[in-house]
Order: structure tokens, then C-alpha cells, then sequence
């Protein structure tokens, strides 16, 4: 992929998880990391909303893993 397509893709994933529900937000991260991975790997610069928000879903994820756990 060119730089152009991966950074449509990452903005295209970006509306989508805007878009979603809890669940499906968590379940989309592991795509938002690849493409950022990807990005890096590139030497592309990854804009910091999309850092932000990797961050954001990383947190969700480690919460909703809390909050399944028996008492």
C-alpha cells in the first residue's frame, strides 16, 4: 500500500470506530493497530488523533477484560 492508501485506511477505520458501538469499537482495534504498525514500519508520520485514539481503544479493551472477571 502508498502512503496515500494506508492513511485513507487508518481515516476510514477512524469514522467507522466513531460510528460503533462499545463492542464493536474493542473488537476493531486490533485493525486500527496493524495500520499504525504499518505506518511506522513505512516511516510514515502517524497523526497523533489516530495515536490517541489507538490509546483510547487499548484502555477499553483492558476495562472491558475487568469488568467480565467473577467477584
Amino acid at each position: 500500500m502508498t502512503k496515500h492508501e494506508l492513511l485513507a485506511s487508518s481515516e476510514t477505520l477512524e469514522a467507522h470506530i466513531a460510528k460503533a458501538s462499545h463492542a464493536t469499537r474493542i473488537a476493531m482495534q486490533p485493525q486500527l493497530q496493524t495500520i499504525l504498525n504499518r505506518l511506522e514500519a513505512d516511516g510514515i508520520a502517524v497523526p497523533v488523533r489516530l495515536k490517541r485514539l489507538n490509546a483510547n481503544l487499548i484502555d477499553e479493551v483492558i476495562e472491558a477484560r475487568f469488568d467480565n472477571m467473577p467477584i
